[in-house]
């Protein structure tokens, strides 16, 4: 099924970059690391490989490394033999045996063992490994994609990463942009998303978004990348009641109410202890055992919701930056260590720009 690599869609031309590179890589058979922060569409990237590659029509198998435990992982990968460990009934043929002639894709590289490691190694530079619990040696021909959103030469440096593994890994890499280096292909990504949504929902058309969901959009930071864009876009128009408006109201945050749960009891008297073992350590003037944290506006009380204290300072800092810089954005911004664009995003995040575009503001 081709259907995964024709979702993607992209006219920056860092993305463009990307799939140049990827039809280059793709028709050689060597293995190929595939890197990026999550929800850049990693997964995407690798089934293009596949598609593009002479394997096309062979099997393309795929395993998430971090969703199990290192011995199940390991059964996964190369299979087992019949009455290996408790519960292995009968012989199980592995992702590398699936994947014979074909692509396999392992996601999350970086979670895997040292012992994983070192079977990964031998079938990428002999084509062969056992079974566990086998002693024969089984040949396949299986090209390997790996991803991760981790610095695996840090990893490799600090001796937490085979650094022989990912010299053999990174025949290439393939290093996809965040959402945030792609800004001319937010607004398609999103109109592509909606349209889909709206589909999904019997609409017979997509109105559009307004100007201001729009600018928001275009502006918010997006640190999960084009899997939150979706996420965003897809909950903002099923919340549109009206089929025929354009959508206005983007929900960036669906954990965001009035009422949401105060933080556990037990999270709290662990943010407790962890609090006074600090301070115990601490050589400030604080009271050994205190529980009351030192905030932008002097002591705060515990428990809280962090989350709203924390979005109260930074209100504060944006409107103080403001009122320093006289209501010039683009100062302000500065001031705050941010682009113009992601001041901006701040603003309409916590509904300031009416107030501020309302004074006597400027952007240069």
């Amino acid at each position: 099924m081709r259907e995964e690599h024709d979702r993607l869609i992209g006219e920056a031309s860092s993305f463009l970059e990307v799939l140049d590179e990827v039809s280059q890589i793709a028709p050689l058979d060597k293995p190929v690391l595939v890197v990026g922060e999550r929800g850049t569409g990693k997964e995407l990237i690798a089934a293009r490989i596949h598609y593009l590659s002479n394997r096309w029509e062979r099997d393309y198998v795929k395993m998430n490394c971090a969703a199990v435990t290192e011995t199940l992982l390991e059964s996964e990968l190369f299979g087992h033999e019949q009455g290996a460990f408790t519960g292995a009934a009968k012989l199980h043929k592995g992702r590398f045996e699936r994947a014979d002639k074909g692509t396999l894709f392992l996601d999350e590289i970086a979670t895997t063992s040292m012992r994983v490691q070192e079977k990964l190694l031998r079938i990428i530079e002999y084509g062969e490994f056992e079974r566990v619990g086998g002693s024969k040696t089984i040949k396949v021909d299986a090209r390997l994609v790996a991803a991760t959103n981790e610095n695996l030469p840090g990893l490799a440096d600090e001796g937490q990463f085979r650094q022989d593994l990912l010299d053999r890994l990174a025949f290439d890499v393939i290093t996809l942009p965040p959402l945030r280096a792609r800004h001319e292909d937010i607004l398609l990504l999103a109109e592509h998303f909606a349209i889909n949504m709206a589909t999904e929902l019997g609409r017979d058309y997509f109105p559009g978004f307004s100007k201001s969901a729009i600018d928001l959009l275009q502006n918010y930071y997006w640190p999960g990348n084009v899997r939150e864009l979706k996420n965003v876009v897809e909950r903002s128009v099923y919340r549109s009641i009206d089929p025929d408006a354009q959508v206005k109201n983007i929900i960036l945050d669906p954990f965001n109410s009035i009422y949401r749960p105060a933080q556990s009891r037990s999270r709290t008297r662990q943010n407790k202890t962890s609090i006074k073992n600090t301070e115990k350590t601490d050589n400030s003037s604080s009271t050994e055992g205190s529980s009351r944290v030192a905030g932008n506006s002097g002591l705060i009380d515990l428990p809280l919701d962090l989350k709203q204290v924390s979005q109260d300072f930074e209100v504060e800092l944006i409107n103080r930056a403001l009122e320093q810089s006289k209501y010039n954005q683009r100062k302000a911004a500065e001031l705050l260590g941010l682009t113009y664009h992601q001041l901006r995003g701040y603003l309409k995040k916590f509904d300031l720009l009416k107030t501020q575009d309302g004074e006597t503001s400027s952007e240069s």
